[in-house]
């Protein structure tokens, strides 16, 4: 008997199944009414049936690396809901039927997901600080209490006295969801999600008896590499009620998804497609006719610029660096950033950040990772700001050349000491007399101050934002502006500003932030001979499935310098050249590769009070005389910044090919314990919420070396 009870099941299920399929199209539906309720053609269903038009959600595009290895695909599972269509419309009988399917569930272990901010037990009290929401969708005063509010729930909807007390609050619970996520035809409220075929089964007899319980197939986004990008690629999650009001008019139902953050908000409209629209005729309370009225339109694939092996290796770069030099005058060292450009377009090659996460934890450890130290999900690559230290004396002599206060022969004399409206100062070296290209190399502090005081705060600040330096560079996911060097900068922080600074400006040490991304964009800028281009992370689009390329991202310029000295980088890029021939261990060597490379290091102090304490910031790019590569690194509190630079440059032969090489590598497996996909779900992960801890203040008279 057990067995034939198994064998009626599975048909029952298949059977189901079948009948879902044709019913929905294998998609999640959303019910919207148009122009109201019609009445359909007597002749055909009779005098009381009626007919609206439901939306048919489209399938949200994929997002792939550059080597078409999916990083974010789709999956569907089936969902337990209730319809409005046939949910009963007296409160007595859906009180009734929301008591039934709540134990139901219950009893096959799943949970009926309530967002009251209200406790469960008496007496009740409000799980949120500010409950304004709750007490104005239940129109009650801004005195009202949690008590209040239960109280009106079970006085609005009828919930009868019968009820004992934990089921009054159940009912209670539920019928605030459907308030709050506007229970109507055109959204359905979710039971359960990814219920099993049992208990499909189960639920679905109950329909016979408490109507309006539906089984659907829901997308999910599934995570396939979680620790590609974690911060950019971003996340989906729930529309939230102060989203709805303007999110309504571009078709979304309350109970949709849409991106939150990274490229899942940014490509939202390319992401999530065209919904379709079904006209549906509901006969007796049975469906009896559907008609397709628009087709679905898929949404796009989303291509990046960034191969997943080439980021893995980034990552692992960084990572491995600061375990090799994880300590600094007693120090723990464990934050930094790395970003590389392909110096021909400006296209994002990989960015890594540490300490970082996958994005496969982020659901179920979300607070864990909000709350972690270092704050794992800030995107130090492009939100965390840091001084530039003497990478910024590119931009000084570019500013010094261009406007004539120096030439490439002219020269000033280090002696170490300086004098500067009777404030001293001194460099790390004695370089006797010293022009652009050797100060370069050395990192020559008196020289530059020279150049600065000769040029003046307002040139420096010109040069600087040619370079793209205080504004938003305009990076699909975002990216911050950063924050200059001067006067006006200084009085809209409430800070004095002294003419010191000015020659501190000049050699990247004096109050100011820019973003590791931004010092990657003033390499490929200095690579291009004063051609700044636009950093992008999007590489191109493909309608979903068919693999037909629909956009291409084409390089944009974002500023070209104009140059009154043409031979003006010779004499910068000659001085970055000649600075890759200092590095002393042969194990970071640039001076072995097969072709010359270009970097300026920089050691900027970042507290006033202690200027023991430093960053290790590195600009430069590849090959020095073709540039393909362009990059910045950043170690916060720590130095040596710029041995990590060889394997940045040999990692990116190995996998986009450099100088010539073909790439070889292939996206590895995960280096992690499971390599199953995970799906998303509805925590909204806002990166940009994240407190920046990055230190940016320096002394006044602190000292930079290369």
């Amino acid at each position: 008997m057990k067995a034939l009870s198994d064998t009626i099941k599975s048909i029952a299920v298949v059977l189901m199944v079948v009948f879902l399929a044709v019913l929905s199209g294998m998609k999640l539906m959303k019910v919207q009414i148009v122009g109201g309720e019609d009445i359909v053609d007597p002749k055909k269903y009779g005098p009381d049936a009626i007919t609206y038009t439901r939306e048919v959600a489209s399938t949200r595009g994929e997002i792939v690396d550059l080597r078409g290895n999916v990083i974010i695909a789709n999956d569907t599972r089936c969902d337990l809901v209730l319809q409005k269509a046939f949910f009963p419309e007296d409160l007595s009988e859906g009180n009734k039927t929301l008591i039934a399917v709540y134990n139901a569930l219950a009893q096959r272990g799943y949970e009926f997901k309530e967002s009251i901010p209200i406790t469960k037990d008496s007496p009740y009290v409000f799980t949120v600080n500010d409950p304004s929401e709750i007490v104005e969708k239940l129109n009650l005063n801004v005195y009202a209490t949690a008590e209040n509010c239960i109280d009106k729930l079970i006085s609005d909807y009828q919930i009868s006295e019968d009820y004992s007390e934990e089921e009054k609050r159940i009912i209670a619970g539920m019928r605030y969801e459907m308030l709050a996520k506007d229970f109507s035809l055109s959204n359905d409220l979710l039971l359960a999600e990814d219920v099993d075929e049992d208990t499909v089964v189960d639920m679905k007899e109950m329909s016979n008896f408490y109507r309006g319980i539906e089984a659907v197939d829901a997308a999910e986004r599934v995570i396939v590499r979680g620790d590609i990008l974690p911060h950019e690629i971003g996340t989906v999650g729930p529309i939230y009620a102060e989203e709805y009001e303007e999110l309504k008019e571009q078709g979304y139902a309350l109970n949709d998804v849409v991106g939150k953050s990274g490229i899942e908000l940014a490509m939202e409209k390319e992401l999530r497609g065209e919904s379709g629209t079904e006209e549906v005729t509901i006969v007796d309370g049975s469906i009896a006719d559907i008609q397709t009225t628009q087709e679905t339109v898929p949404g796009q694939t989303v291509m990046l610029t960034v191969d997943g092996a080439y980021q893995l290796k980034l990552q692992g770069i960084l990572d491995g660096f600061l375990k090799t030099y994880g300590y600094y005058k007693g120090n723990k060292v464990n934050k930094g950033a790395l970003v590389v450009l392909d110096a021909k377009t400006g296209a994002v090659r990989g960015m890594a950040t540490a300490p970082t996460y996958n994005l496969k934890d982020f659901a179920e450890n979300y607070d864990a990772l909000l709350n972690a130290e270092n704050s794992p999900m800030f995107d130090r690559c492009t939100w965390g700001q840091y001084l530039p230290g003497s990478t910024f004396k590119t931009i000084t002599a570019t500013a010094g050349l261009n406007e004539g206060v120096v030439s490439g022969e002219s020269s000033f004399v280090c002696n170490r000491k300086y004098e500067f409206f009777g404030q001293p100062y001194q460099c790390t070296g004695q370089h006797g007399a010293i022009s652009v290209r050797r100060a370069i190399e050395v990192s020559c502090n008196i020289y530059f101050y020279e150049v600065s005081r000769n040029l003046g705060i307002d040139n420096i600040t010109k040069y600087a934002k040619l370079y793209g330096l205080g504004s938003s560079l305009g990076l699909e996911t975002g990216d911050a502006a950063g924050f200059l060097c001067n006067p006006e900068t200084f009085a809209e922080r409430g800070q004095p500003w002294y003419i010191g600074y000015v020659i501190q400006a000049g050699i990247g040490n004096q109050d100011c932030g820019f973003t590791p991304l931004q010092l990657a964009n003033v390499a490929c800028t200095i690579a291009n001979r004063g051609k700044r281009y636009k950093p992008y992370l999007v590489d191109s689009l493909y309608t979903y499935g068919s693999g037909d390329l629909t956009y291409k991202t084409e390089p944009t310029v974002a500023e070209q310098i104009n140059l009154n000295k043409e031979d003006l980088y010779d004499y910068i890029i000659g001085g970055m050249i000649d600075a890759s021939h200092n590095v002393p261990v042969a194990t970071y060597s640039l001076s072995n590769l097969g072709f010359d490379v270009a970097i300026k290091t920089g050691t900027p102090q970042t507290d006033m009070n202690d200027l023991s304490k430093q960053n290790s910031v590195f600009i430069g790019f590849a090959p020095a005389n073709d540039p393909e590569i362009a990059f910045a690194g950043v170690i916060e509190g720590g130095e040596y910044s710029k041995y990590m630079i060889r394997d940045i440059i040999l990692a990116y032969q190995e996998c986009y090919g450099l100088a010539g090489v073909e790439p070889t590598a292939e996206l590895p497996p995960e280096n992690r314990a499971t390599t199953t996909a995970v799906s998303t779900t509805t925590v909204t992960g806002q990166t940009s919420a994240v407190t920046d801890t990055t230190t940016t203040a320096a002394a006044a008279a602190a000292t930079t070396a290369g």
